[in-house]
């Protein structure tokens, strides 16, 4: 049975930093597209990131300069590095495993693995 499982989040003040990491028992993930999508109460499901097969990284605009996706094939893991978190990135953030990464901003993003999340709280 495929799982992605994430981990890392946690409570943090407006300005600092956490990990992210999203693992996984049977799929390896270095043969998808892999995307963070973030989803706060009340509020429409947002992508974040995502990290393609080939190793190139997309952000969408509340990402850009502060975000970093990464993968480590050898640890069948990806990472998302959050710097200078704000308060509106409080979310419970989940990774998903796709073909592609055209579609990861989308609302109609339909990959073929999610995992449960994991719940990031900015707040001082």
């Amino acid at each position: 049975q495929v799982q992605l499982v994430e981990s890392g989040g946690g409570l943090e003040k407006p300005g600092g930093s956490l990990r992210l990491s999203c693992t996984s028992s049977g799929l390896t993930l270095d043969g998808y597209s892999i995307a963070w999508v973030r989803q706060a109460p009340g509020k429409e499901r947002e992508g974040v990131a995502c990290i393609a097969g080939d190793g190139a990284p997309y952000y969408t605009d509340s990402a850009k300069g502060r975000f970093t996706i990464s993968r480590d094939n050898a640890k069948n893991a990806i990472y998302l590095q959050m710097n200078n978190l704000k308060p509106e990135d409080t979310a419970v953030y989940r990774c998903a495993a796709d073909r592609t990464c055209v579609y990861y901003a989308s609302s109609y993003y339909r990959p073929f693995y999610w995992g449960q999340g994991a719940q990031v709280t900015v707040s001082s």
